[in-house]
C-alpha cells in the first residue's frame, strides 16, 4: 500500500470514529430530553427529531429507519389564527421498519412489528404485523404475506453472502451480471449486526433513558 493510500485510509477511518461520536452524542442528548429510546436502534443522523417535544416521542427496541424521515410531535399550522398549536404523543412499537423520507405525524401510534414504505406519512396510527404504505399511510399486507412472498423468492432467486468489507470489483460485476433480469437477496446482514459485526451503528442494548422508560412503561 502506498503512503497516500495509507493515509487516506487512517482519515478515512477518523471520519468515521467523528461521525460515530456525533451519531452517540445525538442519541444521548435525545434521551437527557426525555426521548424514550430503545436498544438495537438504527436512527441515522439525517433523521429529523421535533427538538421541542421529543420527550413526547417514543422508539421501541429493534427499530429502523431509512434516510431522511421526519418524526414530528407539533403542528404549529393553526398558530398564526388560534394562537395554540397542537401536540400529541409518537409510539413505535418495537420492531418497527420506517422507510426513507417518511413523515410521522404526532398522535400515532405504530406497530409493533409494522413496516412503513418510503416516501409514506403517517397521519393516522397504523395496526401491528402489517406492511403499510401511502399519503397517507394504510395497510397494504399483512406482515406475514410479505415476509411468505419474500421466503419464496428466496429459493428461486439470486442470493449473496454480506459483507461488511468493500466488494471487490469483480464481485460488483458478478452481482450486476446476476441481476441483469431479475432483483435478488443480499443474506446474513441482520445476523452480522447481532454479532456485533454490521455495517450500521445502533443503539447500545440497555441504553435509554431512565425518565423515557418510565414514561414507555406507564403506557402500556
Amino acid at each position: 500500500m502506498s503512503p497516500l493510500s495509507s493515509l487516506i485510509e487512517i482519515a478515512a477511518g477518523v471520519r468515521d470514529r467523528l461521525q460515530r461520536f456525533r451519531v452517540n452524542r445525538r442519541w444521548a442528548k435525545l434521551c437527557e430530553n426525555g426521548m424514550h429510546l430503545g436498544a438495537d436502534v438504527w436512527l441515522p443522523d439525517s433523521t429529523w427529531i421535533d427538538p421541542d417535544y421529543c420527550f413526547l416521542i417514543s422508539i421501541g427496541d429493534h427499530c429502523g429507519f431509512g434516510a431522511e424521515c421526519l418524526i414530528l410531535a407539533h403542528d404549529a399550522q393553526m398558530d398564526e389564527f388560534i394562537d395554540a398549536a397542537r401536540i400529541g404523543r409518537v409510539i413505535i412499537h418495537p420492531s418497527c421498519h420506517i422507510g426513507s423520507r417518511t413523515v410521522v405525524l404526532p398522535g400515532v401510534e405504530i406497530g409493533p412489528r409494522t413496516i412503513v414504505g418510503a416516501n409514506s406519512v403517517v397521519s393516522r396510527s397504523l395496526p401491528p404485523d402489517t406492511v403499510c404504505a401511502g399519503a397517507p399511510a394504510r395497510v397494504i399486507c399483512s406482515l406475514e404475506d410479505y415476509l411468505t412472498k419474500h421466503r419464496a423468492r428466496l429459493g428461486s432467486h439470486p442470493i449473496f453472502p454480506y459483507t461488511k468489507n468493500a466488494l471487490t470489483a469483480q464481485e460488483r460485476s458478478q452481482i450486476v451480471e446476476a441481476l441483469r433480469n431479475q432483483d435478488g437477496y443480499m443474506v446474513g446482514g441482520r445476523s452480522a449486526e447481532l454479532r456485533g459485526e454490521g455495517g450500521t451503528p445502533r443503539t447500545p442494548f440497555g441504553a435509554r433513558s431512565q425518565q423515557g422508560e418510565q414514561r414507555h412503561r406507564s403506557r402500556h
